[in-house]
């Protein structure tokens, strides 16, 4: 005995980058949190690109002087089969005169819970059978190689990207989809889930969140406010113990969770944001005030973004990692925060900034754990490089502790290091099959340790060149 779930109209405003109206949309959504699982839904997972890959296809595309096309699908998900039987109440406005009718959907509709899915299967295998494969390191890139040419393609939702080293493959790329699909082809990209692609005349592109940032600090009523030199005050050492309860704890999640969105684009506040988001439980006035002073710098650097250069060698590419720890650093259990960032070619394309799991004994213990997590993303990005066929010289990770390097070189375990012992063996048998070098690297020249500490404003301008992010209207 099957019951339909409910719909309704929703209305929406949709805006250009510069604030503008775009159109106004009317679209039918069905009640989806009605369905029951195992009965109108089974798997819901929907797989979305990687920002790394996104950064490094684009890296490739402006050192190769690639064009890279964006097209968008129009109503995407009603395009998705539906595997199950579901039953949905008559629209409002369009009723027959038979209330007791109800209608049986054949395909997806937008609020269903398997809609998302049931798009990314249709639009997957019809990219598969026009010879496509799915990446197995993102399956959300499909990538095509024909007589030396080569095409990728993003997928995330109904955004898609399209680069590649033939125009005219492209181009009938796009023809065969939108017979399949109705489309809109919005030509070079500008404008891709929320960042702005500002194309430079040197041929290098710079992302940005100008207007997502902008919308940030209207919401926040922090449009007025005095801009500021840094994201964190370098004394700060915030703790989860307090009496100062803020009054709007929806308020404080709702910000910060919008501040990890904009790290995507902004790796100079990444430390800052992770450590606001570690009180999203029981928030305090001192943790929003923190959340209040990264809105401050962001006023102040709103039109900058991260830097994508084209290679200034030819192929073979780089790749470089640097990782740092700070040792025993939180207030509440002292656990040390990882810091990592990897750079390809001269384009830095991931980092992170995270609490480590567990205590560590010693530096050189937090040193070593944030090499192991910082190995393991760059044998990620060699899998991706190797998929895509892109040469690169062997990966180099770059350390500022001596004893941690030399543990990877030597593995000398006693006592001490035994409990760190399965991070060792991982790093150590890279550095032996000759698959990663382990350098030391002078602090002053460490490129990670903004993304592992809060730094003063005085050295805030040149933590921003290094960590690639410039302004929108000059050439750095």
């Amino acid at each position: 005995h099957r019951k339909a779930i409910g719909c309704k109209w929703i209305f929406k405003i949709k805006e250009n980058p510069d604030g503008t109206v775009n159109k106004y949309k009317a679209r039918l959504v069905a009640k989806g949190f009605l369905q029951k699982p195992g009965f109108d839904f089974t798997e819901t997972f929907s797989p979305v690109i990687k920002p790394v890959t996104v950064r490094i296809i684009l890296t490739l595309a402006v050192t190769y002087k690639w064009a890279v096309q964006q097209i968008d699908i129009n109503n995407a998900f009603l395009n998705g089969i539906l595997q199950e039987e579901v039953y949905m109440t008559q629209p409002t406005g369009f009723e027959v005169s038979d209330k007791s009718l109800v209608c049986k959907l054949h395909k997806s509709l937008y609020g269903l819970k398997q809609a998302p899915r049931a798009w990314y299967d249709k639009l997957t295998q019809t990219l598969l059978q026009m010879g496509f494969v799915k990446s197995k390191c993102d399956p959300s890139l499909l990538v095509h190689h024909q007589q030396g040419a080569c095409t990728y393609v993003l997928i995330y939702v109904d955004d898609i990207l399209i680069t590649g080293s033939a125009p005219h493959l492209i181009k009938d790329l796009i023809d065969k989809l939108n017979v399949k699909f109705a489309l809109k082809q919005l030509g070079e990209v500008d404008y891709f889930l929320g960042i702005q692609v500002h194309h430079k005349p040197s041929g290098s592109l710079l992302l940005h969140q100008s207007k997502y940032i902008n919308d940030l600090l209207n919401k926040t009523k922090m449009e007025n406010c005095k801009p500021i030199g840094s994201p964190m005050v370098n004394s700060c050492r915030l703790s989860k113990f307090g009496t100062d309860s803020m009054q709007d704890p929806s308020l404080y999640r709702s910000t910060v969770g919008a501040l990890q969105y904009a790290t995507i684009t902004r790796p100079d506040i990444a430390y800052s944001v992770n450590k606001v988001c570690q009180f999203m439980a029981h928030p305090l006035e001192s943790h929003w005030k923190a959340v209040k002073r990264i809105l401050r710098y962001l006023k102040g650097t709103v039109h900058y973004g991260l830097l994508l250069q084209p290679s200034s060698s030819s192929p073979p590419f780089s790749l470089r990692a640097y990782s740092d720890a700070d040792w025993a650093t939180d207030q509440d259990d002292r656990r040390s925060t990882s810091g990592s960032c990897i750079f390809f070619g001269q384009n830095l394309v991931s980092w992170g900034s995270k609490k480590q799991q567990l205590v560590a004994r010693s530096s050189t213990e937090a040193e070593y754990r944030s090499m192991a997590n910082t190995t393991a993303e760059l044998l990620w990005i060699q899998s991706l490089l190797q998929e895509l066929q892109v040469p690169f010289h062997t990966p180099t990770l770059l350390c500022d502790n001596i004893s941690a390097v030399s543990l990877a070189h030597n593995p000398i375990l006693h006592s001490r290091t035994k409990h760190i012992e399965l991070d060792i063996h991982f790093v150590r048998e890279k550095v032996l099959s000759k698959h990663l070098h382990v350098l030391h690297v002078p602090a002053s020249d460490q490129l990670a340790d903004p993304l592992t500490k809060p730094l003063s404003p005085s050295n805030y301008a040149t933590i921003r060149v290094k960590l690639k992010v410039f302004p929108c209207f000059e050439t750095p």
